[in-house]
């Protein structure tokens, strides 16, 4: 059984850092092929994809995060990290951790419940 967890949320203040925690386990990659990737939705917003890495470690970002948010991972411990800094109100939202076969899948296949980012002007 795929689980996702994820930690690191909290409130900050605009300008502030949080860094985001992703634990994978049971994945059913025995290849280990597989992306993870970070997506957000806000209150009345689509999803978001924000942030991917792949198994190559070669990542991809939104334009509204890029040069602020960086993705990495620990393969070791299945976790995947984003490191948030710089952060605005507009990045308010409830963070997802995702994987898939690839980061250009169209709806990852594997979710978390998420973990709520809250950047207070």
């Amino acid at each position: 059984q795929v689980q996702l967890k994820e930690s690191g949320g909290g409130s900050v203040q605009a300008g502030g850092s949080l860094r985001l925690s992703c634990v994978a386990s049971g994945l059913p990659y025995s290849d280990g092929e597989y992306c993870m990737g970070w997506f957000r939705q806000a209150p009345e917003k689509e999803r978001e994809g924000v942030a991917f890495i792949d198994s190559a470690s070669s990542t991809r970002y939104a334009d509204s995060v890029k040069g602020r948010f960086t993705i990495s991972k620990d393969n070791a411990k299945n976790t995947v990290y984003l490191e948030m800094n710089n952060l605005k109100p507009e990045d308010t939202a409830l963070y997802y951790c995702a994987v898939d076969r690839t980061c250009w899948a169209v709806n990852f296949g594997y979710w978390g419940q998420g973990t709520q980012v809250t950047v207070s002007s």
